[in-house]
């Protein structure tokens, strides 16, 4: 009896966890309300392709739970993956987005990194696309050697690809960009350039220039100085593909390297160790949406491309991005730090 008193009171206490660890995904979604956390301000391009994936993933998990979409600015988006990897809870309730350049930067050995972007664990990429660096009609830069000729000022978000590229073109090929840091997302920076804050954007999807902003494209608003991918978009045949403006084979190398992150597109991850199951069943729910013809009708409506990336590929990216050579990643560092 004294053995069944204290051992009781244990088996009582445990009951609750047994029961969750046979709780079923479809039983463990029912009901709940997901945050997907965006590690930039409103209107820009990850902001909007996350709200966009936060509408529909839900129908596609068991026990369709609702995705609420939470802006989380700060520090090129470190801040969100910061609190995402530290603090939101493991259990697979937690979506999220931040800058596609993050695993770069750690194995450039940032040391502003607080996270291992490998323990993220990928849910999936809505689209694989290239980036733009592009300057605003008045600025007077028309071509990437224009930006070799004097200082032109840049805005962008902090240690993202936004500060990232024009500090690569000015260590590698020459330009003169003077970085002004500190706008909480791409928006903010569109706006800049309006007001004449800035000549120039240091990085943008071009997918979401297209969809948010076409009446620049139209009017010839903004000139595409370069663009940043493994592979030239169709549409902007006659603009230079950054990794190809290097001296050298050497500089030419880093510069790819670089430009890869754009595979990672807009990633969508949830927490590290969060169940497997639930992540299996996040995974597929994505591999679903964006099969689904009705998600890719409502893509297409708000001018977004849809050529998405699996989780189980980005996983691999991510961990492949982290086996940079030793001699690269130190001349990485010094130069996007």
């Amino acid at each position: 009896m004294r053995w069944l008193a204290i051992l009781l009171p244990a088996v009582v206490a445990a009951w609750p966890s047994a029961a969750m660890s046979q709780q079923s995904v479809e039983e463990f979604y029912r009901g709940k309300k997901l945050d997907m956390i965006i590690g930039y301000s409103p209107g820009g391009s990850y902001d909007l392709y996350a709200r966009l994936v936060a509408r529909y993933i839900g129908n596609y998990i068991p026990g369709k739970p609702i995705i609420v979409p939470r802006n989380m600015p700060g520090a090129g988006s470190r801040a969100a993956a910061n609190w995402v990897y530290n603090i939101a809870p493991k259990d697979g309730t937690v979506l999220a987005t931040a800058d596609q350049s993050l695993s770069l930067q750690q194995a450039a050995g940032d040391k502003r990194i607080n996270f291992d972007t490998t323990k993220f664990l990928y849910i999936g990429n809505p689209n694989v696309e290239n980036n733009i660096t592009a300057a605003w009609h008045t600025s007077g830069i028309k071509t990437i050697d224009d930006a070799k000729q004097r200082e032109v000022t840049v805005g962008a978000t902090g240690g993202s690809t936004s500060s990232q590229y024009p500090k690569a073109m000015n260590a590698l090929i020459g330009t003169k960009f003077k970085i002004v840091l500190g706008y909480p997302g791409g928006n903010d920076v569109n706006l800049a350039m309006e007001r004449g804050e800035v000549d120039v954007r240091g990085s943008n999807s071009w997918t979401s220039l297209k969809a948010t902003r076409p009446d620049w494209i139209v009017e010839k608003k903004v000139n595409i100085l370069v663009q940043i991918g493994l592979a030239k978009a169709p549409d902007l045949p006659d603009v230079p593909l950054l990794m190809d403006l290097g001296a050298n084979d050497e500089d030419r190398q880093l510069l790819r390297v670089l430009s890869s992150s754009t595979h990672i597109g807009r990633p969508i991850f949830t927490t590290p160790n969060a169940p497997a199951d639930r992540v299996a069943a996040l995974r597929k729910a994505f591999d679903a949406m964006v099969r689904d013809p009705v998600f890719i009708e409502q893509a297409k409506r708000e001018k977004f491309d849809i050529e998405p990336t699996t989780g189980d590929a980005m996983q691999q990216i991510v961990t492949d991005m982290m086996a940079i050579p030793k001699g690269q990643s130190e001349r990485m560092r010094q130069i996007i730090e």
